[in-house]
């Protein structure tokens, strides 16, 4: 059964792996499967190659029209990123199945996935504040604020991690249930997005 250590050390093994040669252009290392561990990675990468995107985009010198293009590949990650996501629950609907549900069952606000989607993000906040610990062109006052967030995000990993293993067993014993809504985006739909469908 998937767990928060699992995820976290995928994660943070992707994200090195990435980082071997930072650039946001370079495929994801996995082939598209129904692999869990390989849809992990994906998700993953995906989180990595944005971070950068949104790094890159807020550059004061970049001229506009890369600007737009990197918006473009902003707002198609998100979409990747939800099918992704989307994916990972339903093969953890799948898993959970056969479980007998018990009375009274507690419903989370958030499904599974969405927890591991805050978990992948977790680990990138983690990496780069790392990262900033340890320049060598900072001041020492920016070395120690980096210090201390990085302490929080520490933190906050440990308890995030703790509440998803918990929500799975709960999930594993029918103590409680998950349910999956899709994302329904409607600005990405050229049906429900009045700024495109009136153009035809």
């Amino acid at each position: 059964m998937i767990s928060a250590e699992y995820c976290t050390s995928l994660f943070y093994s992707t994200i090195e792996e990435y980082h071997k040669t930072d650039n946001i252009n370079q495929p994801c290392p996995v082939p598209d499967s129904n692999s869990l561990e390989n849809i992990l990675i994906k998700k993953c990468w995906i989180d990595i190659v944005q971070w950068h995107l949104e790094d890159i985009i807020r550059r004061p010198d970049l001229d506009p029209l890369q600007f737009i293009e990197i918006k473009r590949k902003i707002d198609s990650s998100n979409q990747e990123r939800t099918d992704c996501v989307e994916s990972i629950d339903e093969y953890l609907l799948e898993e959970f199945n056969s479980v007998k549900i018990q009375d009274e069952p507690r419903l989370n606000t958030e499904t599974p996935a969405w927890v591991i989607d805050r978990l992948s993000i977790l680990m990138l906040k983690i990496f780069h504040m790392k990262e900033q610990t340890e320049r060598e062109d900072a001041s020492e006052e920016h070395l120690l604020q980096c210090s201390r967030k990085l302490k929080i995000l520490m933190q906050q990993k440990l308890d995030l991690s703790f509440s998803f293993n918990n929500f799975l067993k709960e999930l594993s014993e029918g103590k409680a249930v998950m349910k999956t809504y899709r994302q329904m985006k409607m600005y990405n739909d050229p049906s429900t997005n009045p700024e495109l469908y009136k153009l035809k």
